[in-house]
């Protein structure tokens, strides 16, 4: 994954009950965040900041897509649970995980295991990577993502 090149194009289903293709978004923003795990102090943080944010997004020509590893009837749950406005989309395979090289080797208490690195990504109106954050801080990420697609305008 470079900045400056093609997205990786998926089709994954959504919490929603359709499957999401990303290059039916050309020409809209697009900004995919992968988290570790529904139902998370970090998950929901992060999921009420883009919800809470939604409509700026949207004034932008841009829409946001969460990815985890979760199940569909997790993502619908979870979505119900808090009112989620944009679709949660799941990657059970890890399939576009790898693609986006946000399952990695990690380490916890001295023991390593496979896991979700937290990570957003947006992808400009031709498919573009534009920009990538890694290892994301929850606390914040939300504001300046936004600051940043609003910068792009």
């Amino acid at each position: 994954m470079i900045i400056g090149e093609k997205a990786p194009d998926f089709n994954l289903p959504s919490s929603n009950g359709d499957n999401i293709k990303l290059s039916d978004y050309l020409g809209q923003k697009v900004i995919i965040y992968f988290y570790p795990k529904d139902n998370t102090p970090g998950w929901k943080l992060e999921a009420e900041g883009f919800n809470e944010y939604l409509k700026e997004f949207s004034a932008l020509n841009t829409v946001v897509f969460g990815i985890s590893k979760d199940s569909i009837k997790s993502h619908i749950n979870f979505s119900n649970k808090l009112n989620l406005n944009f679709k949660l989309l799941s990657d059970t395979e890890k399939e576009v995980h790898k693609l986006y090289e946000t399952w990695k080797l990690k380490k916890m208490f001295g023991k390593e295991y496979y896991g979700t690195v937290r990570s957003t990504f947006i992808i400009d109106e031709e498919g573009i990577l534009i920009k990538e954050y890694r290892n994301v801080k929850v606390k914040g990420h939300v504001g300046k993502v936004l600051e940043f697609v609003g910068n792009l305008n």
